[in-house]
């Protein structure tokens, strides 16, 4: 398609016939609910708006700098397959027949390739035996009609839909056998052959790389029943036992119910997955090949941190394939109003490759742990991390072979964890610093200014102006902030071989009913078990605050102050220290 008329300027005749093609192309192709994603230099494809706001935009701030791919708006450069509808973006399901032949070949990392010798006759790829025996079958399933006619619908097509409506309706596993059980029923020939259950069908869903494993956990938080610990029947610290016990069973082993259950979604083969997709694997090259570097910072490629990663690591950065993460964590109540203190946590792997408008969006998201409940893993979270980090340890020092559907090749796959996301209380239990008490910023360090309130009964942290300029008319402020004048410097930045070699020497054990451990100088907790990966203390930034956190509950009690409202701080205690501090009367 021609692009040449994005160049011309924005009152020129050309501009306007090209944006009219441009929104009726955006229009046809990703519209939902009469709305498209604005690619104006405001909106940075960060807003869905009306053709008629959108042809307005582009008027007049004109399109944002290099997105001459319109990936936002249904142009896939990668792929020939047909580009999804209105209707088919809004309902998450292709209204054209599943390319159920792709996907086998996906799931199993096997480029589709062309099964005809030069001299006409047919041939297939020599596979291992196992994998063979699994990819023909699969491949069977997806050539194999519902029943006889039936054009729409491959067996394995048709059982995917139902799992995808059985995710979408949140329907019961004994819901959806009854329903299997209905349509066995009534469509005795359609169904031979399909999973009898949804346990057979999660079967199939493993096959295809959606699988996952559980690993039973101590009820006390103290050990994960993982590798070397796969076998034990008792936790070593509290010597409680792996599975619920009965008033028959004692220990528990003639039912085998687990304390609890951690969810491992294991990362390499969601990871490979993203490149055996001929529409993203373009993309994961982006942050190299597709940025714009102009200096100004609109992803995290832009940011001092990647490029000090690089800096360190510079066999890592030569492949814009290998994948750079970010983690986030924090509690979630599933049953919404039913239990204020039920918490579940989950992890989850976002890919920095991808472009601004693809990284951060729900289905690239990748979701590595669900942590069980009913209570927050706290200090503890480092027992549940342990399959995560050992995966991201194997995927920095060795890799994985991945096969390229951009470009038609196989390469070796690395990955590395960049940070982890979170809010102020998720910092702690990652990071292993105490964010309350004395020395709660986990920025300054042991160099906190704190003051403790007599009135309120809580620290007060006033010394955020050192890390102004030294001849800022702020400092010498004395009445407007802690009744004092500021002539401090900033701390410097607080380096991970600086923690590694506070930590020294120190051994810490993980669980609720521990009591035995030794102090920890300043504010620690623990050694967070991020440092096993070999990068991690080179890295410039290793924990962000979330953003809502800080937009939301900061501005909002400010407003309220301001206000007078509900929320205020502005009370006897509060003004009964601002007279004792000397700064009102």
């Amino acid at each position: 398609m021609d692009k040449t008329w994005m160049q011309k300027n924005r009152r020129s005749k050309e501009y306007w016939d090209g944006l009219q093609k441009f929104l009726d192309y955006a229009f046809q192709n990703s519209s939902i609910n009469g709305m498209i994603l604005c690619p104006c230099k405001e909106c940075k494809c960060g807003v869905c708006i009306t053709r008629e706001n959108a042809e307005l935009h582009l008027k007049v701030y004109g399109f944002v700098k290099g997105y001459t791919h319109w990936a936002a708006h249904g142009e896939f450069v990668y792929s020939s397959a047909p580009k999804p509808t209105s209707h088919d973006i809004s309902h998450g399901v292709r209204d054209e027949l599943d390319d159920m032949h792709g996907l086998v070949h996906d799931a199993l990392g096997i480029p589709e390739q062309d099964h005809t010798r030069i001299d006409g006759t047919e041939y297939k790829s020599q596979l291992p035996n196992v994998e063979a025996e699994k990819f023909y079958n699969l491949i069977d399933n997806s050539n194999k009609e519902l029943y006889s006619g039936c054009k729409r619908f491959s067996k394995l097509s048709f059982m995917i839909r139902l799992l995808h409506l059985k995710c979408l309706g949140k329907l019961s596993n004994k819901i959806f056998d009854m329903l299997l059980d209905l349509l066995k029923e009534t469509f005795p020939d359609a169904m031979d052959g399909l999973p009898k259950s949804y346990y057979e069908a999660e079967k199939l869903m493993k096959e295809l790389g959606l699988g996952y494993d559980k690993y039973d956990a101590c009820p006390n938080d103290c050990t994960l029943y993982w590798g070397v610990d796969a076998r034990r029947k008792h936790c070593e610290t509290c010597k409680e036992p792996r599975w619920v016990k009965s008033e028959n069973d004692s220990t528990g082993e003639g039912r085998k119910i687990p304390h609890k259950v951690l969810w491992h979604f294991p990362l390499k083969h969601r990871l490979q997955r993203l490149f055996m997709s001929s529409k993203i694997a373009g993309h994961m090259r982006w942050h190299t090949e597709g940025r714009t570097k102009d200096g100004n910072m609109r992803h995290p490629a832009d940011s001092p941190s990647w490029q000090t990663f690089d800096f360190h690591h510079p066999e890592f950065s030569q492949d814009s394939r290998n994948v750079r993460l970010g983690l986030a964590s924090d509690g979630f109540n599933p049953f919404k109003n039913m239990s204020s203190t039920h918490s579940t946590w989950p992890v989850i792997l976002m890919p920095y490759n991808l472009p601004p408008w693809m990284c951060m969006k729900q289905p690239n998201f990748i979701l590595s742990l669900l942590i069980p409940s009913p209570f927050a893993p706290g200090n503890n979270i480092d027992i549940y991390l342990k399959p995560l980090i050992a995966e991201l340890k194997e995927l920095w020092d060795v890799g994985v072979n991945t096969y390229d559907a951009s470009r038609k090749e196989n390469f070796q796959l690395r990955a590395a964890l960049l940070w982890t996301i979170s809010d102020f209380p998720g910092y702690a239990i990652l990071s292993g610093w105490s964010t309350k008490g004395k020395l709660a910023c986990p920025v300054c360090h042991k160099y906190t200014c704190s003051q403790h309130l007599q009135n309120w009964g809580k620290y007060c942290y006033m010394g955020h102006r050192r890390y102004l300029e030294m001849n800022h008319p702020f400092r010498k402020v004395a009445k407007s902030f802690n009744g004092a004048v500021e002539y401090g410097k900033p701390p410097g930045r607080l380096m991970g071989s600086t923690i590694l070699d506070e930590l020294a020497g120190y051994s810490i054990k993980l669980g609720k009913k521990v009591s035995d451990n030794p102090k920890l100088p300043f504010n620690w907790k623990k050694l967070s078990i991020f440092f096993d990966l070999p990068y991690w203390k080179d890295n410039m930034i290793r924990h962000n605050l979330d953003v809502m956190h800080i937009e939301k509950n900061i501005c909002e009690i400010i407003m309220a102050t301001l206000l007078n409202l509900e929320k205020t701080k502005d009370n006897k205690k509060s003004r009964l220290d601002l007279r004792d501090m000397g700064i009102r009367s």
